[in-house]
């Protein structure tokens, strides 16, 4: 299986959506908290769900148990947290909530989790892949 990660900002919709059709991405799962946000532009929800149809013929799904809580992405955002700390608080999130579990392994096959930042090392989209690798087992994870 291969779990694909991207995230859009500094990114042209052209390089965005160019990575996701080339890498046959077959559905992108969102993993933000507020996939509403003036500041998403071509990826606020409804928007993205259209483009990537119309564009790429790729599905989009809403994981919102995916993403941190409130609380968690304040104390690391607006608070300039530590990464050690959001980290290991996420983390803790997900094994409550046993995602590994609760979601069918089926639904991430060839999909692509989206978030925000830039750069995987410091987002939870890298954080999901490898808990999921760690819980699930041979999984590719391929950042874009």
């Amino acid at each position: 299986m291969k779990i694909y990660t991207i995230g859009f900002t500094k990114s042209t919709a052209e390089s965005f959506f160019t990575r996701l059709k080339e890498a046959s991405v077959k559905k992108v799962i969102d993993v933000r908290l507020n996939n509403v946000s003036q500041l998403a532009g071509f990826t606020k929800k409804d928007d993205l769900k259209y483009f990537l149809k119309a564009i790429c013929g790729i599905d989009y799904k809403h994981m919102p148990e995916l993403a941190p809580t409130q609380d968690i992405l304040d104390a690391y955002k607006k608070h300039k947290g530590d990464w050690s700390m959001y980290e290991k608080l996420f983390l803790e999130l997900l094994r409550t909530r046993r995602v590994e579990e609760v979601l069918p392994r089926i639904e991430f096959d060839h999909a692509c989790l989206l978030c925000s930042e830039d750069k995987p090392q410091h987002c939870h989209r890298r954080l999901i892949a490898e808990y999921l690798r760690d819980k699930w087992g041979d999984i590719e994870i391929i950042h874009l």
